[in-house]
């Protein structure tokens, strides 16, 4: 039973799952706007949220714990100058969810991640 477990699992193994979030974290970093299933933009909104947090510091501590976690190096800059400083003022809440409706082939709910 699954009860009281928080995350979503996507039908992928542990490894491959969070390499896929961390990703498509990375995308929305750098591209700003995502378009993906709904269930992968739930999973991966926590994620953007708290990287976009760590960039606010912009030290080298908070550069070290973006290296560790988002595999582009292009995301990385982006967040420490770009992202950090344009959400320096705002407490949270950076992205926002737009349900877009069903995909043509599979029927699978299709949603946009975009930063605010």
């Amino acid at each position: 039973m699954r009860h009281r477990k928080k995350g979503v699992i996507l039908d992928r193994k542990k490894e491959p799952r969070e390499m896929m979030l961390r990703n498509l974290a990375s995308s929305v970093l750098i591209y700003e706007k995502v378009k993906t299933t709904q269930a992968k933009a739930k999973a991966v909104k926590p994620l953007v949220e708290k990287m976009i947090t760590v960039a606010k510091n912009g030290d080298l501590g908070a550069r070290r714990k973006l290296i560790e976690t988002l595999p582009q190096k292009m995301a990385i800059k982006k967040s420490m100058e770009v992202l950090g400083k344009r959400f320096k003022d705002r407490n949270g809440g950076y992205t926002r969810i737009i349900k877009l409706g069903a995909r043509q082939g599979d029927g699978a709910e299709i949603a946009q991640i975009e930063l605010v």
